[in-house]
């Protein structure tokens, strides 16, 4: 139930998720990854835009997670899109398997950032907006830009 620090730099976020998602809570998970992988998240080529996540056997995975393969990697390059488990402890995984079922939320990987030179994905529980929702978050936005650029004049 960790939150990642503001100051720690994103390699990349889900900005996306935030646009069809509210973000109930976030969670902070390790991802068992190989070393290409590793280097190719440093040099900033993944996506997480399309990613989701799911529970199977008590074990958690991250879905739709594209990591570009490693240019100098050759033969130790694995598939860019294969499921990536995620590290989390047994108790959050029954909590959150518990809150998706019974409520019917998803889990979303909004960012990956490194802590300590371990790559960290924050997961977001999340709950699906719907176009209504979409456009009043759309208005606020701008009614709040123009108030700024009022107060500033």
């Amino acid at each position: 139930m960790a939150k990642p620090k503001n100051d720690l730099p994103r390699v990349a976020q889900n900005k996306k998720a935030y646009h069809d998602y509210f973000v109930l809570e976030t969670y902070e998970a390790g991802i068992a990854l190989f070393g290409t992988e590793v280097k190719s998240i440093r040099a900033g080529k993944v996506n997480l835009k399309d990613a989701w996540c799911n529970i199977e056997n008590g074990e958690i995975f991250a879905n739709g997670m594209h990591i570009s393969p490693y240019e100098q990697g050759n033969i130790f390059n694995r598939d860019p899109m294969r499921p990536k488990k995620l590290l989390m402890h047994k108790r959050e995984i029954r909590r959150l398997f518990a809150e998706v079922k019974q409520q019917g939320l998803t889990l979303i990987p909004l960012s990956i950032y490194f802590v300590n030179g371990r790559a960290k994905l924050e997961v977001g529980l999340c709950k699906g907006k719907k176009n209504y929702d979409k456009r009043d978050a759309a208005a606020e936005r701008d009614a709040k830009r123009t108030m700024e650029r009022a107060m500033k004049n």
